[in-house]
């Protein structure tokens, strides 16, 4: 019932997006609830996660669950119909673990130095390294999908998601330094799969484009955030 779930997040949280998604692909109805977190923060979000105080947390019957990769597990393992989104094998599931720590410890602040570089030269050199990095994922993507369309298969899956969130970021970072990341000719197999994925009904209504990030950028600049 939407009542026992809630989620704290914001729309342009790549992590909050990710718990979205997943939710979602498991028919999960849940509350959304949108919580401070410039300035003074959101009590319940103070509440909910008083180690870390941050987004996302997920509300299960009055039990808060932090970390957006965690909270994935959560959910797979609490609502265990199909379709899954770890892999079924312990040693698929280890590479998408493996990958997913990849992502988050260097594109997401490769992509911020995108969105936040003062000038223009500080923004290519953020997209040089933004795209080397992603040359790499085309790689992992032939190693994990076997010729399928997703990371995960033939559905997207823990890794799809994770790298999926950072899509609207990413392709904000491409108009701002003015450089095309998401290559089709260096890699290929990677804007494929990300046309594939936006266009997924449990992607669709929850993931920002990159005009809203801009946007957000120029109000983080003029001292008005609204992420």
């Amino acid at each position: 019932m939407a009542e026992e779930v809630k989620l704290l997040g914001r729309r342009l949280s790549p992590f909050s997006t990710r718990v979205r998604i997943a939710l979602n692909l498991k028919e999960v109805a849940y509350e959304f609830v949108t919580v401070e977190i410039f300035g003074q923060k959101s009590e319940i979000l103070l509440e909910s996660n008083p180690v870390y105080k941050k987004i996302p947390v997920l509300i299960h019957h009055g039990k808060p669950i932090c970390e957006s990769m965690i909270i994935l597990q959560y959910i797979d393992d609490f609502w265990a119909r199909n379709p899954s989104i770890l892999p079924s094998h312990p040693y698929d599931r280890a590479i998408a673990r493996f990958w997913v720590t990849y992502l988050d410890n260097n594109l997401l602040i490769t992509i911020w130095g995108m969105l936040m570089a003062a000038g223009k030269e500080a923004a290519k050199e953020a997209a040089g390294r933004a795209a080397e990095i992603l040359q790499t994922l085309e790689e992992a993507f032939k190693q994990c999908s076997q010729g399928k369309d997703f990371f995960g298969g033939d559905a997207i899956g823990y890794l799809d998601i994770a790298l999926g969130s950072f899509l609207g970021p990413l392709k904000a970072g491409e108009k701002l330094s003015n450089v095309e990341i998401l290559d089709e000719k260096k890699v290929p197999l990677l804007v494929g799969w990300a046309e594939r994925f936006s266009k997924q009904d449990a992607v669709k209504e929850v993931l920002a484009d990159a005009e809203e990030y801009i946007e957000m950028i120029r109000s983080m600049n003029d001292g008005v955030p609204t992420v």
